[in-house]
């Protein structure tokens, strides 16, 4: 599964580097990179279970890059506004076919949508271009995306960190499986050949006795 992929070698990056790597990572996803922000955060709970990081430093640390990483396509929007969209990787990172639809979402919503926009991957970055080519004050952003953080961040750090507890009882639990699969296992061949001695030797008793 792409999902598990990315996980993978997430949790190898950020194995290696501790606090920088999530940290960075998570500021690219503001700048384009095509990876969703949920998992680096859940790979920042991997860390959180091995003992690696802490769960308020590691917290703090992905909440400041993601905060930086929204920033940059609220001032695109907010600096160059529909003129931003002539260049072809900030058209890439807007998706301009989703344009107009969010404009109008904003028009009639304000507030909620700049916050909403949080807990939907697929609309973060074209959302915040919006708020800020509709005028939106940068502290208002930054109040209302701040507030979606404190909740998606720590919440997804935390499932990271219950995933891996999860992860290491189904190992556990696997490895009794396969030895209760086993004990079954030679119980059923030993009751078998068992039951296929006594067959023979009741056959034999039947026999009548040769001349």
């Amino acid at each position: 599964m792409l999902f598990l992929e990315d996980l993978g070698w997430i949790d190898q990056l950020f194995g290696e580097f501790g606090y920088l790597a999530p940290f960075l990572v998570l500021l690219l996803c503001g700048f384009g990179l095509p990876l969703p922000e949920e998992v680096s955060l859940i790979g920042a709970g991997l860390l959180v279970h091995r003992g690696e990081v802490r769960f308020l430093p590691i917290t703090l640390v992905c909440s400041a890059a993601i905060l930086l990483g929204d920033s940059l396509p609220f001032w695109l929007g907010r600096r160059y506004g529909l003129a931003a969209l002539r260049v072809r990787w900030v058209a890439r990172m807007v998706h301009p076919e989703r344009f107009a639809r969010l404009q109008r979402r904003f028009e009639e919503h304000g507030n909620w949508a700049t916050f909403v926009c949080r807990f939907f991957a697929g609309v973060r970055i074209p959302g915040y271009f919006v708020a800020g080519m509709m005028g939106m004050s940068y502290p208002r952003f930054i109040l209302l995306d701040a507030l979606g953080v404190l909740i998606s961040v720590p919440v997804s750090i935390f499932l990271g960190r219950l995933f891996a507890n999860q992860m290491d009882t189904l190992h556990a639990k696997l490895k009794d499986f396969h030895l209760l699969l086993g004990f079954l296992a030679l119980t059923l061949i030993l009751t078998m050949v068992f039951r296929s001695l006594a067959k023979r030797a009741a056959r034999g008793r039947e026999l009548p006795p040769k001349p």
